[in-house]
């Protein structure tokens, strides 16, 4: 089962918190994954498609329970992705249009309502119902141990807007892409999709998150340590071949004896311990040398080495 299955499924069977809050979510599955269809004046029927049995199940229940709608109920099978898919159809009926008026399917006028209904989703918990049902409709979210990436899509731009405008009530930061037909409302960072499943009722998916959003900050935080060990390590390795080569300069021209003590005791340090700090150094001098006293005879060779090569 993908993770975005698994959220529906525990979305599916949240609890509400107050009656309205099934009808926000039943409203927010019906304008999302619902086609109406007009054959009359008043006159409507409306079809629900979704391949999540989640969904499929708790449409059918909430139709019946609040609405008392007869529903048809059909599973197809994709015969692209040999994936089952779940039709429901709520025939002509005499209580029909005053029930999609009521999910705001449609205006009070008779037209089709393009945002969301502001009553159904007064109460922060309502709220959270509807875009509980968003989600159920045409969520996706990716599998937490790879790249976050969380989206809904919906045919209306004043529905994503609205979407938007719910999440941001609970300080979540959506945005929206258009494509062709439709609008993706999208969240990108690890923490706003677990606030997201929190706030709508997918704790252990919250959880699964939160679990793996740790796990990738230690993960990085050790890959940052051994890149910058090695960054130093190879930094080191560069500075040691510069010096060791400044050493053989200087040496060749001016010979060992002739050299200054502190200058020659160093030279014998670093040619003993070639990928040796200078602090590592300094430590193995007898007596032992600060690591700036280290660096001091360190310069005074490559400037003797830089010499010698403006000169030639």
């Amino acid at each position: 089962m993908s993770f975005t299955s698994e959220v529906k499924d525990e979305l599916a069977r949240v609890v509400p918190a107050c009656p309205q809050c099934e009808k926000a979510t039943l409203a927010a599955l019906v304008r999302i994954e619902g086609t109406l269809f007009v054959s009359g004046p008043a006159r409507y029927r409306v079809e629900i498609a979704t391949d999540a049995p989640a969904s499929a199940r708790l449409v059918v229940r909430l139709l019946h329970g609040i609405y008392q709608l007869k529903t048809n109920l059909t599973m197809r099978r994709s015969v692209l992705h040999k994936t089952p898919n779940y039709l429901i159809e709520v025939p002509a009926q005499p209580h029909l249009a005053d029930a999609l008026r009521d999910m705001g399917v449609l205006s009070a006028e008779g037209g089709l309502e393009m945002g969301i209904k502001e009553a159904l989703v007064e109460k922060p918990c309502c709220a959270a119902a509807y875009l509980r049902g968003a989600f159920l409709g045409s969520g996706f979210i990716s599998n937490p141990k790879s790249d976050f990436h969380f989206e809904i899509t919906v045919e209306s731009e004043a529905l994503a807007e609205g979407l938007v405008e719910l999440m941001a009530r609970k300080d979540i930061t959506a945005r929206i892409m258009a494509r062709r037909s439709s609008y993706m409302v999208y969240l990108k960072s690890g923490n706003a999709i677990t606030e997201f499943l929190a706030f709508t009722g997918a704790h252990q998916a919250a959880l699964s998150m939160e679990e793996e959003r740790v796990v990738k900050s230690v993960r990085n935080d050790v890959n940052r340590q051994i890149n910058a060990e090695l960054a130093n390590q190879q930094k080191a390795s560069n500075a040691a071949v510069e010096q060791i080569y400044a050493i053989r300069r200087v040496v060749e021209h001016y010979g060992m004896e002739d050299l200054p003590p502190a200058l020659q005791d160093f030279i014998r340090l670093r040619v003993t311990y070639p990928e040796a700090s200078l602090k590592e150094l300094g430590e193995r001098a007898t007596p032992p040398l600060s690591k700036s006293a280290v660096y001091h005879r360190v310069r005074r060779l490559e400037s003797m080495a830089a010499e010698l090569d403006a000169g030639e």
